[in-house]
């Protein structure tokens, strides 16, 4: 039965009125939408045009007054804070003014404790060194190299499998038939005690920050301070505290990689589920029992990652420590480079690659390993088998080289080099490529860089500080204004103002050379799965790199000069830019991009409206770290003759002026927490903006 409706004319009339009034009213409020849309917009565009106008302003008077008034163009000495002749004189005092007990036969000072300190770490140290490298002294001799390369390849074994098994085994082949061998067990040992002690630092104080909000306020700072702070300026005080040799050297590692594995580890603990917590508390777990029975054990993929971290950041150590006497791959490799022998160098940087590599992968695969269950009634060989076979080989292998010397240290006669090949190759290039290199560096020295450097130093130290805090306040309020602002004006106040500048053209240069770079490679990577695996890779590998080897090319090509220590930063720091681009970009969700592609976007479009706003928060990350590394190096181009505060860092490094290290690496640490500031307060900005 269908049943029909009829409408009077009446009735349509009123329909059709009713339709009309709800139009209107829709219209009505599309209109007053669009309304409230450009006002927003119009007072969006007045506001920047009021930005441009103040800053306007402030570099025209910042020049009118230059040119009248002494004091905005330079900053007067009488103004420069004595912080380096405070800090001279408080190491003074603690190294020979105070000493405690005095008196008394128990008298001792603070050098005292720390050479104590020292040398109760030696006694660990030497353990390893025997055990790797020398022998002990009742007779038994060093591991074999096929000992260490068959514990190797079980240990990679367990934790991932043949594959890195064979990674295990190759590592520590090339190292032996390479010729490295001594050098390179002297490194592992010093690495074998440094990161433990890293780790056990870095776990204490990062379940510090997670369980008291108040010590995370007072040490985040101090890790902020550690972790911008060129190791270089740290070296001298060291050195002064604790000696030089492999101790100080392991102390020096200690203060560089302890920030990155604290930080982890208390995120890791801070990411636990509530609910897990909540569960333990309801199991009657104490506090301690919470944390290592409950937490602990669910943020092991944090501790691993932290510990991976540890390691990494104490092989990158290893070349900056061997100025204070740390003895292994890192003395070798600085030897090399001092008397120009590029091609030893290399292989060194490689052996050290090669080390960084091989324990990157086993201590990753360990972290992803998952964890496995033993009947406790089995016995001892049953549950440990490949402790069983570890002990076995140890044995055999012993007893192999006792029989056949070559299998416990390969002799010259039997190990290969491509040195030779390395140095004709460099030979090679300086032959038949040095006029055209040294056209391209004439033309960026002349042409570019230094109308650059000049610009930079030329700048009112009142307008340079003033912009910067304009630029703080426009992203993030008066807060951030005031922090930036205060940051950058430290150089000034220090008297290193000049200095500072001229860091910060050829970390400027460097940093936007990078940034377009490492984002063309990282976007055209992002769009396939392979092409992501590949580059990621490739930054693995090249970030496993010696920061010392990348000078090596850039000296052979373009000698010493300002260009050369650019092309150097921008080879050590482009690396985190391609893996963050790549990170952001394949983050963005496939559903928002099917959703776009089925609205009819274009690929163009869907990159610059969809893609890159949702990736920008990554992208700036990796933006943070091109300028946190470009910073790291300037200490270490300055070694190929570069004025700027890395060289002032170097000087006083070599007179053992503990003030003066301290306050230019502070000016490095400060530019870098300048720019960190600036940058998150603008990504936090966008993320609002966009919804986030």
């Amino acid at each position: 039965m269908t049943q029909t409706i009829s409408l009077s004319g009446k009735d349509l009339i009123k329909t059709a009125a009713d339709a009309h009034r709800s139009g209107t009213k829709a219209r009505s409020q599309i209109s007053s939408a669009d309304g409230h849309l450009t006002d927003r917009r119009s007072s969006a565009a007045r506001r920047r045009l009021m930005y441009w106008a103040v800053a306007l302003a402030i570099i025209v008077l910042g020049q009118f007054s230059a040119s009248r008034f002494d004091w905005v163009a330079q900053y007067p000495t009488d103004w420069i804070f004595p912080l380096k002749d405070w800090i001279d004189s408080f190491f003074e005092w603690l190294v020979y003014g105070i000493r405690f007990f005095e008196g008394s036969s128990f008298a001792f000072t603070p050098r005292d404790l720390t050479r104590g300190f020292s040398a109760l770490l030696a006694y660990p140290l030497g353990l390893t060194e025997s055990l790797f490298v020398d022998g002990f002294s009742w007779g038994a001799p060093a591991l074999p190299w096929l000992t260490v390369l068959g514990l190797a390849a079980l240990l990679g074994h367990w934790v991932g499998g043949w594959r890195s098994a064979l990674l295990g085994a190759g590592a520590f082949a090339y190292l032996a038939v390479f010729g490295v061998w001594q050098s390179a067990m002297q490194t592992f040992s010093l690495v074998l005690i440094t990161v433990p002690l890293v780790f056990l630092i870095g776990l204490v104080t990062g379940v510090l920050m997670s369980k008291h909000a108040h010590f995370k306020r007072v040490v985040t700072p101090m890790l902020d301070v550690l972790q911008s702070m060129p190791p270089f300026a740290y070296l001298v005080p060291i050195v002064v505290l604790y000696g030089v040799g492999d101790v100080p050297a392991m102390i020096a590692t200690a203060l560089f990689a302890v920030p990155p594995v604290a930080r982890c580890i208390a995120l890791g603990l801070d990411g636990v589920r509530d609910g897990v917590v909540e569960a333990g508390q309801m199991m009657g777990c104490t506090r301690w029992q919470l944390l290592w029975r409950v937490q602990m054990p669910a943020a092991r993929s944090a501790l691993l990652l932290g510990l991976n971290q540890g390691i990494m950041q104490t092989l990158a150590m290893i070349v900056l420590a061997a100025l204070i006497g740390a003895s292994g791959l890192g003395s070798e490799l600085l030897t090399s480079l001092q008397s120009l022998r590029l091609g030893e160098a290399l292989e060194q940087g490689i052996a050290i690659v090669v080390i960084a590599v091989v324990l990157d992968r086993l201590s990753r695969a360990y972290a992803l390993k998952t964890p496995t269950y033993m009947d406790s009634n089995l016995v001892w060989w049953r549950r440990h088998p490949y402790g069983l076979f570890a002990l076995g080989f140890v044995l055999l292998s012993m007893l192999l080289a006792r029989a056949l010397p070559e299998l416990a240290l390969l002799t010259h006669a039997h190990t290969i080099t491509t040195a030779p090949y390395w140095n004709a190759g460099i030979d090679w290039v300086n032959l038949n490529l040095y006029e055209s290199v040294q056209a391209f560096r004439n033309f960026m020295l002349l042409g570019v860089l230094i109308p650059t450097r000049n610009f930079f130093q030329v700048i009112p130290w009142v307008s340079f500080v003033a912009l910067v805090a304009l630029l703080g306040y426009r992203l993030g309020g008066w807060t951030v204004a005031l922090v930036s602002g205060l940051l950058i004006l430290f150089p000034a106040a220090t008297g290193l103002w000049i200095e500072a500048m001229t860091t910060l053209y050829m970390i400027g240069t460097a940093a936007v050379v990078c940034v377009s770079v490492g984002f063309v490679l990282g976007l055209g990577a992002s769009r396939s799965a392979g092409w992501s695996r590949f580059a990621a890779s490739v930054c693995d590998f090249l970030q496993t790199f010696p920061s010392f080897i990348y000078l090596i090319p850039v000296v052979m090509l373009f000698k010493v000069s300002d260009l050369s220590a650019i092309i150097a930063v921008l080879l050590f720091a482009v690396v985190p830019m391609i893996r963050y681009t790549i990170l952001g970009l394949r983050g963005v969700p496939k559903q928002i991009i099917e959703a776009a592609t089925q609205q009819g976007a274009t690929r163009w479009q869907r990159l610059v409206k969809i893609e890159l706003p949702i990736a920008l928060p990554e992208i700036m990350l990796g933006v943070n770290q091109v300028i946190f590394m470009a910073l790291f190096m300037v200490a270490i181009t300055a070694l190929i003759g570069t004025q700027d505060l890395g060289a002032e860092i170097n000087a006083a490094r070599s007179g053992n002026e503990i003030g003066k290290a301290l306050v230019a690496g502070l000016c490095i640490a400060f530019l870098g927490m300048a720019a960190d500031r600036l940058i998150g307060a603008w990504v936090r900005r966008k993320k609002i903006e966009l919804g986030g």
